[in-house]
């Protein structure tokens, strides 16, 4: 996980958020242009993550739900504030899934993340309104305005053209299943791991009720990009539950994760 050494202007944060700040080495951890994330060195370790008001609302709610599910840390804060959101997050006990322990034992960690996914999916909820993660995808397809990424998938599952995989969309849209709780990003960098025991996931920005084929085929591209390889695809549906997994169905999700 990136960290850069940084320092803040608390005069620009709402007071209980400067006061978390104030007198911590605070430090540049952001990975995405739509969120600024801090760690803050004190207390054991806290994230702030700011983006533009309203946005982090269903990160807010959704990490909130994985603490109660002992799946992630708690939230300290969240707010609204001057057009902008603030959440606050104690840090995760351990490291992502991309340090070096565990990356140097490839097949050890494609079996821990294959079965804590199929562990996470095996969770039932009752009377919990969830944000439905499927919709956003049924209009990117459905409005054709979806930009087409040909080598997303390259070596896994390849599309040819715009059209074939619009065509293969097409399909797979009307298949989509509010069936599990979702992560939403399920890769490496977002799967916290405590000397190999897990002990959280992070970034839970896209979390809620979604067919649980997208955390599969996340998780399976997140092994060959992050690991360089595309060997461990089968081990990843072995581990999760080959009997699970209906193949034609998982690569009509790529196609629609192609287009969107």
């Amino acid at each position: 996980m990136k960290r850069v050494k940084t320092t803040a202007d608390l005069s620009a944060y709402p007071g209980q958020i400067a006061r978390l700040l104030e007198g911590a080495d605070i430090y540049d951890s952001s990975c995405s242009p739509m969120a600024k994330v801090s760690f803050i060195d004190k207390d054991g370790g806290i994230f702030l993550k700011e983006a533009a008001a309203g946005t982090l609302a269903d990160e807010a709610q959704m990490h909130d739900l994985f603490h109660s599910l002992r799946l992630t840390s708690e939230v300290l804060i969240y707010e609204t504030q001057a057009g902008k959101d603030y959440l606050v997050t104690r840090r995760v006990k351990g490291e992502d899934c991309t340090n070096s322990l565990y990356i140097t034992e490839p097949e050890r960690l494609c079996d821990t993340v294959s079965t804590q996914l199929r562990a996470l999916h095996e969770i039932k909820l009752k009377n919990t309104k969830l944000p439905d993660r499927n919709e956003s995808y049924r209009q990117a397809v459905l409005s054709g305005k979806g930009k087409f990424e040909p080598g997303l998938f390259e070596g896994i599952w390849d599309f040819s053209s715009i059209e074939q995989a619009k065509q293969e969309a097409l399909e797979g849209v009307s298949l989509l299943e509010s069936d599990a709780l979702i992560h939403g990003d399920y890769c490496l960098p977002n799967i916290m791991l405590d000397n190999w025991e897990f002990s959280g996931f992070i970034d839970l920005g896209g979390a809620g009720a979604g067919d649980r084929y997208f955390d599969i085929l996340w998780g399976i591209w997140t092994l060959k990009f992050n690991l360089g390889t595309a060997r461990l695809s089968q081990r990843f549906i072995d581990g999760y539950g080959r009997d699970l997994i209906d193949r034609d169905k998982l690569r009509l999700i790529a196609a629609i994760e192609a287009l969107t």
